[in-house]
C-alpha cells in the first residue's frame, strides 16, 4: 500500500509540472503577442540635474531624439530601439550618463544625468577651453553658460600628464573652504612644476609635483602666520614647497640694497650695540653652541709694547754723575 501511494504521488508531482509548464510557455507566448502588438503611449525625458546652471533640458534631448518624441505614440514600443537611444545620447559631451526603460503604462522614460564639471582647462597646446567631470571627460566651453569650477591653466601636449592628473589637487581644494576662497588659478608648467595662485596678489605657491598635498599645504600656512604676516604679502615672489620639510622662499626684489653709513665725527661715539651677541650666544660664537668662522685675533691686538724713550734730563743725569 505505501509504495502504491508514493506511486501516486509521484505521477501526480510530475503531471502538476508539466501543467506548470505548460501554462509558462503559454503565458509568455500570450506576452510577446501582447507586446508586440503594444502601442507606445508616449516618451518621457527626465534630466536630472542639481546644478543651478542647466548644460542640457528635456527639450535639448528631445531635438536629439528627432521625430521620436512627436510619433511615438504611432509606433509600437517593439519597433523602438532602447539600446540604439542610450548610445545616441551617451554620445553627447554634456551627458554623463543615459538609462532607457519601458514603463508599464506604455511610456518610454529616458533619465539623464548631466556631465558635473569639476574644473575648466585652458589648454595651451591646441588653444582650446573646455570643462572635465571626475572621469576626465570633457565639456567645450559655451559662451551661454559660466560654472563657478577651479580654472586650471597648462600646456598638455604630454599624454602621460594630463588635466585627469590634476583632479585630486582639484579635489583637495574644493574640499578645504579657507583653500577653496583662498586660490584663484592652477597654473601647470610641468608635471614637477605645479603652481597654484593665490587670491591674495603679489606671490604664487610651486608645489612640485601634486602631491603629499596635506603637508605642502601645513607648510605654507605656517609661511603666512609665521612670517608673511610680518614681511608683507608681497615681500616674496614665490614660495616652494618642492623639497620635503621646507619651504623655500625667493624675494619679490633681488638686488641686494647698499650698505648704509653714517657720517661719525668722534669715534669714540659710535654705538657698539649692533655687535653684542645675541642671546644665549657667547662671545666669539656666531650661533649658540657653534663656533665662530674666523678665531683668528685681532691685528695688533696682542703685539708687544714698545720701549719709551727716555727723558732728557735723565740722559743728562747719566752721563755727568758728579753734577748730582
Amino acid at each position: 500500500m505505501k509504495k502504491n501511494g508514493q506511486a501516486y504521488r509521484t505521477w501526480g508531482l510530475g503531471i502538476l509540472s508539466c501543467v506548470l509548464i505548460a501554462y509558462l510557455v503559454f503565458a509568455a507566448l500570450f506576452t510577446s503577442q501582447a507586446s508586440s502588438s503594444r502601442m507606445c503611449t508616449g516618451v518621457r525625458i527626465a534630466v536630472h540635474d542639481t546644478a543651478r546652471l542647466k548644460f542640457v533640458t528635456a527639450a535639448e534631448l528631445a531635438m536629439e531624439l528627432g521625430d521620436l518624441p512627436s510619433t511615438a505614440h504611432t509606433r509600437r514600443l517593439c519597433t523602438i530601439n532602447l539600446d540604439s537611444i542610450e548610445r545616441l545620447l551617451s554620445g553627447i559631451d554634456k551627458i554623463e550618463s543615459v538609462s532607457v526603460n519601458t514603463l508599464t503604462d506604455g511610456r518610454v522614460l529616458i533619465d539623464v544625468w548631466p556631465m558635473q564639471p569639476v574644473a575648466r582647462i585652458f589648454d595651451d597646446f591646441d588653444g582650446t577651453s573646455y570643462y572635465i567631470n571626475r572621469s576626465g571627460k570633457r565639456i567645450l566651453a559655451d559662451a551661454r553658460y559660466h560654472l563657478n569650477v577651479p580654472v586650471v591653466h597648462g600646456c598638455f601636449k604630454d599624454s602621460s600628464f594630463t588635466p585627469r592628473d590634476i583632479l585630486p589637487l582639484v579635489d583637495y581644494i574644493s574640499s578645504d573652504s579657507s583653500w577653496c576662497d583662498a586660490v584663484s588659478m592652477i597654473k601647470v608648467d610641468s608635471p614637477r612644476d605645479v603652481i597654484l595662485v593665490p587670491v591674495i596678489r603679489g606671490h604664487v605657491i610651486n608645489l612640485g609635483s601634486p602631491d603629499n598635498l596635506h603637508d605642502k599645504l601645513r607648510r605654507i600656512q605656517a609661511m603666512y602666520t609665521k612670517v608673511l604676516s610680518v614681511k608683507g604679502w608681497e615681500f616674496y615672489d614665490t614660495l616652494s614647497v618642492k623639497w620635503r620639510g621646507q619651504v623655500v622662499a625667493t624675494r619679490r626684489d633681488k638686488s641686494l640694497p647698499p650698505p648704509l653709513y653714517d657720517d661719525v665725527e668722534d669715534e669714540e661715539e659710535v654705538s657698539i650695540s649692533t655687535m653684542m651677541a645675541g642671546q644665549n650666544v657667547a662671545p666669539g660664537q656666531t650661533l649658540p653652541g657653534v663656533a665662530a668662522h674666523d678665531d683668528k685675533p685681532i691685528p695688533g691686538k696682542f703685539a708687544p709694547e714698545k720701549p719709551k724713550a727716555p727723558a732728557p734730563d735723565s740722559l743728562n743725569k747719566q752721563k755727568n754723575p758728579k753734577h748730582t
